[in-house]
Order: structure tokens, then sequence, then C-alpha cells
């Protein structure tokens, strides 16, 4: 899939640039984001598109050595079934 990454999202645009699918992050702070939406287009539904989006998403704050809060209950879900993602969530 073809994501489009911009500061905080990654999105997934159709051909007639019509959001189909996304990711939110807002910075809470230099070092943390807040995971806080995931959307998928009911056309694209059933097809890991939510999947492949939080898997990028995850990766790109490694790469930034960033921090994550989830408010997303998608998020929550999914870190859940990746342990091996669990070093970017924030501990209190």
């Amino acid at each position: 899939m073809d994501f489009t990454y911009s500061p905080n999202r990654i999105s997934l645009k159709g051909e007639d640039e019509q959001m189909l699918a996304e990711v939110t992050f807002p910075a809470i702070d230099e070092t943390t984001v807040d995971i806080n939406h995931t959307f998928v287009d009911p056309s694209l539904r059933g097809q890991n598109v939510a999947d492949s989006l939080m898997g990028a998403a995850a990766a790109q704050l490694l790469a930034e050595d960033k921090k994550a809060v989830l408010t997303c209950s998608y998020a929550v879900k999914w870190f859940g079934k990746h342990p091996e993602y669990g070093n970017i969530l924030k501990q209190d």
C-alpha cells in the first residue's frame, strides 16, 4: 500500500484523493505521541489495512526514537497482539 507519511499522521487516499484510511498520533511533548485515532473506510475493512497502518506508525516511532501513549481502542488492541513493539509504549 502506498501510505502518505505526514508529521503525526499516516494515511491512505484513493485515486480521487478521498481519505480511505489513517492513523493519527499528535505530539504530547518532544519525545511522546498519543496514538489517538485509527480509521479505515468500510470498502477496505477485512483487508488488514488498520494492521498495516499501525505497523507503519510503530516503525516510524521506533525510527524517530519516540514513545507512545494509546488512547485509540484499536491501538490498545494492536499493541496487545504485538509485544515486540512494547518498547515504544510510554511507561507511567
